[in-house]
This record gives C-alpha cells, structure tokens and sequence, in this order.
C-alpha cells in the first residue's frame, strides 16, 4: 500500500521524518537507470558481483559491503528541485550523471568484494588505503597521473577514489581511454591494470558480500528540513579587494563607448543570480572548490552588486559573463590554494 499523500493531509512534507515520506526506488526515476547499469555490468563481464542499492542521505558505499547508497533526493523530483534551491549542486541530475555516479561507486564495490586494496600491485599503482582522506585537498588540474571521471579532479582525493574513478572510465561505453591517456603513462597503466584484473575477476567469486546499510532511508528519522539545516558551511572570509574587483568589471563594460548606446541597462545582481547553478557545477569541477562554498560566493557578489547598484549595457552580456566567470574560478582557485597549502 503506497504512502500517505502529507500533502492530502494537510501537513507539510518537509517537517515529516524521512523515513515517513514514502521513498522507494521502486517506481521511481532511478528504477529504469539502475536497470541499465545492470545490463552495463553484464556487457562488461560482471556476473558474479552486484550491488545492492538503497537510498540513503548521499552516494557511497560502506568500506567491506558491496551496497550502493544513492542519494533519497534523487527518487522524487520535488526533492531533488529542493536539492538544488538549498544546495546549489545536484549529483546525480539526469539518467546520465547518475549512470557516472554508480559506475564510480562500483569501483568501490570491486575493490571491497575482491580486497584489491590488500595486493601489492594495488598498492604500488594507486597507493595505501591507510592514507588520510581528505574532504578537501590541493587539486592538480590536468594532471596525466590521475583519470578524470567525477568533477573536482576527484581521483586526486585519496588511493580509494583514485582506484574507482579509474574503473569508472574503464567501465563508461563509447570511451576510448587507450587513445584519452595515451600521453599519460601513469593514468594509462592503472587503466591496463583495471582491464587485466577485470578479466582476471570475471569467473571469480567475491571474497565479501556484506550488504551492511548506512542511514537506510527507513531509519532516517530526522525530517528534509532538518537535513538541510546540517548541509551548511562555514563561509570562507572572503577575499579582500572584491567591491574593486567587481566595480572595475562593470566600470569596463559601461565606459565611454558604453555610454553613448541607449541600449537598456540590466542589473548585475540579476546577471549572477541566473549563472548561479552553472557556475557552482563548472567552478567545482575545474578547480576542485565544492559548492557549498562557492554558493556563499556567488550570494555575497550578487548582494554587494546590488548595493553598488552595478548594471551592464545589454548587447555586452556575453562580455559580463566571461569577466564574472574568470573572477570567480580566480577567486576559488585561490581559496583552495589557501586552505590546503603544498
């Protein structure tokens, strides 16, 4: 029998535990993609490990299980349109992201069923599981050593993420990952490695299969609401010259030249409000500085342009965009740098 409607009720859905709302993956968006990612592992010859998926409060797998938790957020669109308003970022958004979030975490299901972290080889290539691992750390963009799969240069995070973002490129269709590392030596020979232990592992059974849950969705008892409120970071200070900074772009765009069009004027705060989402996803993913910390970013340029009361000529849109853009990927790659020192 399916869930109370809290709406049909009179209450709202967001004050209820989690655990209340009715998430299954069952009749959800996910159910069809978790059935395409099924048929993936049987193209690539992976028979004798499967996951199981759960819903949970984020995407991983528990260190020694083989259980997938995807994010309950993705199996309502209502919830993953809250999501985004409170968080800014959505991993997972569309069949194909959440297609590159599972292939990443069955790297993890692989090393953990098979103990591929154990073997010296493991070991040598992509290093210790006794490593600290890092929520945030000093990214190396472009790097030859390390695949690129996740956004953030996420292989960089720890020898765990490394290994699976690495059988995540192995196991994506249509990717030619010879031709794509081709002058990475390091990348590529982990690669190699992932392609030789796959077809090594194909008629192997796993040496665990635990299916321990972590914050299952039926026992989250703590409401959407709640979650949300526990989501937010501490705002880096930001950095000092920023009004400048941000005046002398508008100061540019609306010089002598500017001035003589009657062209109508838009709000820059409006201008950074709308690039919002897109810049939060693109800054994170080429500098490594997540979202939580971006947003506060983007919020405080949006306010301090609003009180300056900058505009922009409306034919020089495309020319706001790119300063603001390079602005802000300066000023997170620069936070990064700061709070992770060589």
């Amino acid at each position: 029998m399916p869930a109370p409607d809290p709406h049909e009720q009179g209450l709202d859905p967001w004050a209820l535990p989690i655990r209340d709302l009715g998430l299954a993956i069952a009749g959800s968006p996910l159910e069809p993609i978790l059935e395409e990612f099924n048929a993936e592992l049987s193209r690539v010859g992976i028979h004798r490990v499967r996951p199981r998926f759960y819903l949970s409060t984020e995407w991983g797998v528990c260190e020694g299980t083989v259980a997938i938790a995807i994010p309950f957020y993705l199996a309502r669109p209502d919830l993953m349109a809250l999501h985004a308003d409170r968080i800014g970022h959505v991993e997972g958004v569309g069949r194909a992201d959440v297609l590159r979030y599972l292939r990443h975490e069955m790297g993890h299901v692989v090393n953990y069923a098979h103990e591929l972290f154990k073997t010296d080889e493991w070991v040598e290539l992509f290093g210790s599981m006794d490593q600290p691992y890092r929520e945030e750390f000093r990214v190396e963009p472009f790097s030859r050593r390390f695949v690129r799969h996740l956004p953030g240069w996420y292989a960089q995070k720890h020898p765990d993420e490394d290994w699976s973002e690495t059988f995540a490129v192995w196991m994506t269709p249509g990717i030619d990952w010879h031709a794509d590392y081709v002058d990475g030596p390091e990348a590529l020979a982990k690669l190699q490695y992932c392609d030789r232990t796959m077809t090594a592992l194909a008629d192997r059974d796993p040496v665990v299969t635990a299916e321990a849950l972590h914050q299952d969705v039926s026992e989250l008892d703590f409401s959407v609401r709640e979650f949300y409120r526990s989501q937010s970071f501490e705002p880096d200070p930001f950095p000092a010259g920023l009004d400048v900074a941000l005046r002398s772009i508008f100061e540019d765009l609306g010089g002598p030249e500017a001035s003589l069009t009657t062209a109508p004027r838009k709000l820059t705060s409006g201008l950074i409000t709308r690039l919002e989402r897109d810049l939060v996803a693109d800054v994170y993913r080429w500098t490594g500085h997540v979202p939580e910390r971006t947003r506060p970013l983007l919020k405080h340029l949006a306010e301090r342009a609003e009180q300056m009361a900058l505009v922009y000529p409306e034919p020089n849109e495309t020319a706001a965009v790119v300063a603001l853009t390079t602005l802000v990927t300066t000023v997170a790659m620069n936070l990064v740098l700061q709070r992770n020192p060589a």
